[in-house]
Order: C-alpha cells, then sequence, then structure tokens
C-alpha cells in the first residue's frame, strides 16, 4: 500500500490534501500548460502570433459554429479538427465563448444561421448503399461585444488550410479599434489590373489610390508601386522622397526591361525611378535573368501536317524557392513565382555623397544556381533559344529590402521586387503565393510581424526537391533493388 491509515482522522487528514492538491493543480494548469503536437507545421497547436492575438481580447468573444453532423470523409475531419482549434483558442483566453449547433435539427437555427450569412452547401453521400444529395452546414461566426459596440464577422465555409490564419486575422481585426491605410500607386501607361489585389489588403487595412499629383498625406502607412515605365514628374518623385523622409514605407514591383511574349520584343527602360531607388541602396540591372528552375508556357508547334498546343519551360520564369532564412517575411514562404525579372543589388554610397541617409541592404529572394542573365540583345523566343543552354551561372537576388535611417531618428522600409507585374491580376497577381508575399510584405511595413509568420502556416504548396541526374539514377536502383533483397532476407 501506498498509504498506511493508522486511524480515521489520519484518513480524513489523507482525503483532504489529496482534495486539495488536486483542486491546485486543476487551478494552476489553467494559465500553465503544455501539449505535444508531432506535426511537421504544428497544425494542431496554436502559434504565438495567435496566442499574442487573443491574449489582447477584452470584451467577450462568442465563437458560434453551424456545423452538420455525420459528414463524409473530409468534411467530417474539417469538423473534428476546428473543435479542436477553437478549443485551443479558448485555453488561452477566458473571455472566450464556443457553443456548437446542427442546424438542420431545427428550423429556428437554420434561419439564425443563414441570417449570419452561412448558407447550407450541398454535398454528394452515400447513404443506404444510394448516392443522394444533402444540404449541410460548415460555418463560423465570431461575435465580439464590448461597453461600446458588438462585431461580427463570418467564415460561411469552414476548410482545414488556413484555417488558423483565418480565425486570428478574423479576430485582430474585430479587436483592433485603429484601422491603417494603405496607397496604391500605378504609373504605367497600360492600365495594369490590381483588384485581386485590393479585396485581400481592404480584408486588413484601408486601401486608397493615390495619383502622386500632391504630397501623400500621413495616414498612409505603406505605398505601393508598381509598373513605372516613363520618367515620373520632379514633383512626384519629391512626393516619394518627403513621404519616406517623414517615416513611409514602400513596396514596389519593377524591372529594367518592357518585354511583350506575343511579340518577342524587350525594350530597356528609363525612368527616374531607377536613381530613386539607388539613392536608398537599391539597383536593378539592365538585363533580364533566367534560370533553369522555371514556369511553362503554351507555344503552338508544327506536329506534322498539324499545328498543336505544346507545354514548354521558359526560364524567363524563374520559380524561386531560395529564400533569406533570417527575414520574417519570406522565412515560411516554400515558392514564388517571377516573370521577367531584373536583378537586384546594393548600391553602396562609396563617396558618402548623402551621410544623412544610412542604409541596410538586405537581399530576400534567389533564383537557383543554374541561372544565366541577358543584356543589350534580348531573345525571347521559347523554341531553340541558345541562351537556355547557357544557365550555368550562380543564383541571382531578384528581391531585396532596404531599411532606412534618416538624419539618425526616421526609419522608412521599401521592399523591391524586380518583376513589374509581380502584383497584377492576370499575371503575378493571380498567384497565391506571390500575394502571399506582397501581404507579408505589407505586414511587415506596417509593423504586424504577428500575421507574417502566421500566414507562413497556412503555405501549403511543396514543391519536390531538384536533385542531380546521378542522384535520381541511385534512388530509382534502390527502390527496385532493396525490396527484393529484403523478401530474399526474410525468406531465409
Amino acid at each position: 500500500m501506498f498509504f498506511k491509515v493508522y486511524n480515521k482522522r489520519s484518513f480524513l487528514t489523507y482525503i483532504f490534501y489529496s482534495l486539495l492538491t488536486i483542486l491546485i493543480v486543476n487551478w494552476v494548469s489553467q494559465d500553465f500548460f503544455f501539449r505535444f503536437d508531432l506535426t511537421e507545421n504544428k497544425m494542431f497547436s496554436l502559434s504565438d502570433s495567435s496566442k499574442s492575438v487573443v491574449k489582447k481580447i477584452d470584451g467577450l468573444l462568442t465563437m458560434k459554429v453551424y456545423f452538420s453532423d455525420n459528414l463524409p470523409g473530409e468534411y467530417g475531419s474539417n469538423k473534428r479538427y476546428l473543435q479542436d482549434m477553437i478549443e485551443e483558442y479558448a485555453s488561452y483566453s477566458k473571455n472566450i465563448r464556443y457553443e456548437f449547433y446542427q442546424p438542420e435539427t431545427d428550423e429556428e437555427l437554420e434561419t439564425e444561421a443563414q441570417s449570419y450569412g452561412i448558407s447550407p452547401v450541398q454535398l454528394q453521400v452515400i447513404e443506404n448503399d444510394n448516392l443522394a444529395i444533402r444540404k449541410v452546414y460548415m460555418g463560423l461566426v465570431c461575435i465580439y461585444t464590448t461597453n461600446e459596440e458588438e462585431k461580427r464577422e463570418t467564415i460561411p465555409v469552414i476548410q482545414n488550410a488556413g484555417l488558423e490564419y483565418n480565425i486570428t486575422t478574423m479576430i485582430k481585426r474585430m479587436t483592433d479599434s485603429n484601422k491603417r491605410s494603405i496607397g496604391i500607386a500605378n504609373f504605367s501607361e497600360i492600365d495594369m489590373k490590381l483588384e485581386n489585389v485590393k479585396e485581400l489588403l481592404k480584408q486588413n487595412y484601408n486601401v486608397f489610390d493615390i495619383e502622386l499629383d500632391d504630397p501623400i498625406q500621413n495616414n498612409i502607412d505603406a505605398l505601393i508601386i508598381s509598373g513605372i515605365r516613363d520618367t515620373l514628374g520632379e514633383n512626384k518623385i519629391n512626393y516619394l522622397e518627403q513621404y519616406l523622409n517623414s517615416g513611409g514605407n514602400i513596396f514596389i514591383a519593377q524591372n529594367r526591361i518592357s518585354t511583350d511574349l506575343s511579340t518577342q520584343t524587350a525594350l530597356s527602360l528609363e525612368s527616374n525611378i531607377f536613381s530613386f531607388l539607388e539613392k536608398y541602396g537599391l539597383g536593378i540591372k539592365n538585363n533580364l535573368i533566367m534560370d533553369k528552375l522555371c514556369g511553362s508556357i503554351q507555344v503552338l508547334q508544327n506536329r506534322g501536317i498539324f499545328r498543336m498546343q505544346s507545354q514548354m519551360e521558359y526560364p524567363f520564369f524563374p520559380m524561386i524557392r531560395e529564400f533569406s532564412g533570417e527575414e520574417v517575411l519570406v522565412s515560411g514562404l516554400e515558392q514564388v513565382r517571377l516573370m521577367f525579372p531584373s536583378e537586384v543589388f546594393h548600391l553602396v554610397d562609396t563617396l558618402n555623397l548623402l551621410p544623412n541617409i544610412k542604409k541596410n541592404y538586405k537581399p530576400l529572394l534567389f533564383t537557383s544556381t543554374n541561372s544565366g542573365s541577358m543584356e543589350q540583345f534580348f531573345n525571347l523566343s521559347p523554341v531553340q533559344n541558345p541562351a537556355f543552354e547557357t544557365l550555368t551561372e550562380s543564383s541571382k537576388v531578384v528581391g531585396a529590402k532596404s531599411e532606412i535611417v534618416i538624419n539618425d531618428s526616421i526609419s522608412s522600409k521599401i521592399i523591391l521586387i524586380g518583376d513589374s507585374q509581380f502584383i497584377s491580376d492576370d499575371v503575378g497577381g493571380g498567384i497565391q503565393e506571390n500575394t502571399d508575399l506582397l501581404l507579408n510584405s505589407v505586414d511587415y511595413l506596417m509593423g504586424d510581424e504577428e500575421l507574417v509568420s502566421l500566414r507562413s502556416r497556412k503555405v501549403t504548396t511543396r514543391p519536390l526537391q531538384e536533385i542531380s541526374d546521378g542522384s535520381r539514377i541511385t534512388w530509382k536502383w534502390a527502390n527496385r533493388l532493396v525490396p527484393f533483397i529484403l523478401v530474399i532476407i526474410l525468406a531465409l
């Protein structure tokens, strides 16, 4: 026996102290506890960013989940994952309450769910060995109540991918009292479509179009620029400098060569935006970067008497998988895609012409070690292009940032991506990985590094690792021979 009872009094004392110990342990564990999560990206545990956001909740946050029961396959696992995630949120804040409902069992619940913007969706399910269409609910509404107001936001359909990011950003929007502002300036003669980018940014920020006909207002916390093709008026350059000198931040997507794939032509751009960037330590070379690790395009080719579309790798569309590991805004990314990028470099002020401006240059994006560059004479042909056979140069920098300190007191930042079409809706802006980098950059410029690290957890791209031909042959034969050898060993 672990405990010997000598009399009734000692037995009651034992019971008393045992119950007291259990109560103390439970009370302490409400605030001090730990969990084990062995998944690669800790998908069943809240990130530090989410914990930080949740701990700032002052009012009452009620999470109402309207989710049908007995759903097939992945939809059923979505409900279990959602419940685990919500319990995680509630464990880090006493101001969070959650409730689960099955709307299809009650007409009033159905009406309530639909009033919150949660509509039923139709799923094909197998019931009694027959294929049937079932109306189901899979939504979440968060209601944040304070003494002053009540805010409400909804996720109409729950999906596992990016769930923590979606919930945390929703909580952050409701609990933040001041919504900051972003300006978008587009100086290109071509009407670049940025509606996709604007809609994404509007989820967390106020978004304004900036023409630069007047000085940039102080309430613009970050400015986005893309695709400048001509020299800007002197007043516009002055307004940009005034903005930076007052502590503003800029994200700019800009290359040095204007390209037209349909006519396979390329022209060097002349603009004072390049001298503006060089003033702050960011240079753009007059070239186009190529990479063996690249995207593909559709090419019309002759096949006998027919002309057929075929897919071909196009090194002018590099896929970037090398990032600066020490920079939070790119540390969680796995891939971004560029189109006709130019190389970015650090321009050092060796003559100390601008002593009042201190620049801290840091590269962010790198091509692979099978890269190349094209200058002066540009051959954009995707077929039998000799430049594609000489991709043996080391990696090139195609994205960087410059941290600027002016007069030892005012801090500003510039993030430069060497691709003018990086955020255009019909080009780079339609690619999920690219918009993740843009949103990371904006959050970083705003000082919202919590959202940066959290967004990286939802990245679902899993590109295969490039290996040499020798390694590929080795693994092929290993896969063939090892099982055969193991069978022989077991047979013995």
